[in-house]
């Protein structure tokens, strides 16, 4: 199990961007966003894995660009082109297991979870 601090949330007009990082207290293979906003169900945002292999929901493809440094076990999360439907609460998640085929965005696929950071686009 590690441990998952997510950083950098904050509010942004829309247009805007925003990075988001998350630290891990140890290595591991597979990493993901989550985003869950007021009411709705959590959804995958973007996953990477230690192949620098990656999904994306269709809705934040060619606005966000997920990577992961293995040396420092951090993710980030780059948000171009925000929109205000992207306010949310934004979750790290990891697990250390290589999939045969790309990282999930399952969220039931996911051991290990940060407590999350709220990105509000207005």
């Amino acid at each position: 199990q590690v441990q998952l601090v997510e950083s950098g949330g904050g509010s942004v007009q829309a247009g805007g961007s925003l990075r988001l990082s998350c630290a891990a207290s140890g290595y591991t293979y597979t990493m993901a966003w989550f985003r869950q906003a007021p009411g709705k169900e959590r959804e995958g945002v973007a996953s990477v894995d230690s192949e620098r292999r990656t999904s994306y929901a269709d809705s934040v493809k060619g606005r966000f660009t997920i990577s992961k440094d293995n040396a420092k076990n951090t993710l980030y999360l780059q948000m171009n082109s925000l929109k205000p439907e992207d306010t949310a609460m934004y979750y790290c998640a990891a697990h250390n297991r290589r999939y045969t085929r790309y990282p999930p965005l399952i969220v039931n696929e996911y051991k290990d979870w940060g407590r999350g950071t709220q990105v509000t686009v207005s």
